[in-house]
């Protein structure tokens, strides 16, 4: 998976509409192998990013978890140290 794409879900609070935006562009830029598509591929890459969107939402509202919701802070530093380490090589 792409190291870009993060687990939004059982957060609190919730993911945002902007980390599922950005989830779904990361993913749209993944599959079609473009960053910045070209003018006639636009449409094509907004809509799919819009689809991508809304299916992630959809996803994220159905899924039901008896774990307790994660802390952003405690997942960030984790994700740092995991980082310190693949790096200190």
């Amino acid at each position: 998976m792409c190291r870009n794409i993060r687990v939004l879900h059982n957060f609190e609070p919730p993911a945002t509409e902007d980390e599922v935006h950005a989830a779904a562009v990361q993913y749209v830029r993944k599959v079609s192998g473009s960053t910045n598509p070209s003018a006639v591929n636009q449409e094509a890459f907004d809509a799919a990013v819009e689809a991508i969107a809304e299916a992630t939402r959809t996803l994220l509202d159905s899924l039901v978890t008896k774990a307790a919701p994660r802390d952003r802070e405690v997942e960030a530093a984790k994700a740092k140290e995991r980082a310190a380490t693949r790096y200190a090589r």
